[in-house]
């Protein structure tokens, strides 16, 4: 072999261990932004839900309790290299099955969030709402309930604390986990006013009432009966009473009123509680809704039955439905009916 040959041969051995370690060294960056890390404990979906102001140890917490992470040194790497740590984004992310660290660090910087199903429904007070809110929302149940009762805040919405609750039209939409409580009464505000068609406006203004007292209106008819088929009845006969300038005298909003809704049977007692939803002492409708009003109970209120009944008790057969009437004589009748099977199952109170 000549000197030349030798030379050359000796020059290959490091081009060969470069070679070498740099395809060790793709393989390894490979396998770190690659191979499968992130494995739902026991699912195939499950979500991390990173609040506003959060670290990067923060997500890594989070990340650990949400899901099975092979390897947490290999995704800090990936995080590290795609500079993750400074562009933290708050939201709901889905974690799937067999995910790579490329592929959770691509979508948490992006903010690539998997929208919350938002859900209320059966909701009487203001408290229970901003909590059934605030369990599915980054936006906590204290601020809900602050701009539920300011006075300043509500005014852009021509809304007041006794009608705020009026705003949430109880159905299923799709949000972002991380809006605040003002983005919130803001994308209400927009179902709101979708939910409050020209239709359902002009039936409101021919009653005439507001569509805030409509939902008042149809909060104590829902809170009166569940069967639907009596609730344009109901509404009617409020309605009647209304118009006459007669009290309502709506049993549901003394329950409201005591801050009692077990109470199975209202007592004199119970009529002589000072508050503004007393329509036992108070004429007209109280100052707003007595529950989240529902879809369905708006409705029976905007197309409620037209009759000369003033006068209801509900039916001694205790099923929900109610018995009508249009004289005191006739309400006489049915009242004792009821009174004497509550007493019969001993109900008193």
């Amino acid at each position: 072999m000549t000197a030349k040959a030798k030379q050359s041969k000796g020059l290959n051995k490091p081009i060969k261990w470069i070679g070498f370690i740099a395809l060790a060294g793709f393989v390894y960056f490979a396998a770190i932004f690659f191979v499968p890390n992130i494995f739902p404990n026991g699912k195939e979906k499950a979500f991390i839900c990173i609040p506003d102001s959060s670290s990067f140890n923060d997500v890594t917490t989070l990340l650990s309790k949400d899901a099975s992470v092979l390897s947490m040194v290999s995704f800090k790497q990936v995080a590290g290299l795609l500079h993750y740590g400074a562009k933290i984004r708050s939201g709901r992310y889905a974690l799937k099955s067999g995910m790579n660290n490329f592929q959770l660090v691509r979508m948490l910087r992006s903010g690539r969030q998997t929208p919350v199903r938002l859900t209320f429904n059966n909701i009487r007070t203001k408290e229970q709402l901003a909590a059934r809110l605030g369990s599915q929302l980054m936006a906590d149940s204290t601020s809900i309930l602050k701009l539920l009762n300011d006075t300043a805040f509500l005014a852009s919405y021509h809304l007041n604390p006794y009608t705020s609750i009026s705003l949430f039209v109880p159905n299923t939409y799709e949000v972002f986990w991380n809006m605040n409580a003002k983005d919130l009464f803001k994308r209400m505000d927009k179902e709101y006013t979708s939910f409050w068609t020209e239709e359902r406006k002009e039936k409101a203004a021919a009653i005439p009432l507001s569509p805030a007292q409509v939902s008042t209106l149809a909060s104590i008819v829902e809170e009166e009966t569940n069967n639907k088929q009596d609730r344009p009845m109901v509404a009617g006969l409020y309605l009647n009473r209304l118009k006459a300038g007669m009290p309502l005298q709506a049993d549901p909003t003394i329950k409201f009123a005591v801050g009692d809704f077990t109470i199975k049977r209202v007592l004199f007692g119970h009529l002589r509680t000072v508050s503004p939803y007393n329509t036992y002492k108070n004429t007209g409708l109280p100052p707003g809704p007595i529950r989240v009003a529902t879809p369905e109970g708006i409705d029976a209120v905007l197309n409620y039955s037209h009759h000369n009944y003033i006068y209801m008790c509900a039916s001694e057969t205790l099923n929900g439905k109610h018995k009508f009437a249009a004289t005191w004589a006739e309400h006489q009748v049915n009242a004792k009916k009821y009174r004497d099977e509550l007493n019969k199952r001993q109900i008193f109170k």
